[in-house]
């Protein structure tokens, strides 16, 4: 069965919530995928955990967060690339983060190999 680009930006996103959970410890409010074509954007509301949001009350801890944030994402990228790798059939080449602490949104780019988005058009899906 092949998938729709809107089913696999589903199951992008729920990888995503599923990693937040089990790696970060708290899933976000809201998770949203799009394919572009050799990028996968995330968006994710709503990360931020209680005693984040108010150490982001001061400088200092807006520093800490997207530190800590940006360095165990950083150490969980084989695992996060490996959930895209499986569901696209592609390689993932590159993840870029940020959070901003202010709204509680991160958003994560992964760089594949290939145009995925393309993969639609031809009908040629994993």
């Amino acid at each position: 069965m092949r998938k729709t680009k809107g089913q696999m930006e589903a199951q992008i996103g729920e990888a995503l919530i599923q990693f937040e959970k089990e790696y970060m410890g708290r899933g976000p409010q809201e998770t949203k995928a799009f394919i572009l074509d050799d990028i996968i954007l995330v968006r994710l509301q709503g990360v931020l955990t209680p005693a984040e949001q108010q150490l982001v009350k001061n400088p200092q801890g807006t520093e800490l967060i997207k530190r800590i944030r940006s360095n165990l994402l950083e150490q969980g990228r084989e695992l996060l690339a490996k959930a895209i790798e499986t569901i696209t059939g592609l390689n993932v080449v590159s993840l870029h983060t940020d959070i901003s602490t202010k709204t509680g949104e991160r958003v994560i780019i992964f760089t594949l190999n290939e145009n995925l988005e393309d993969k639609f058009r031809s009908h040629n899906m994993p």
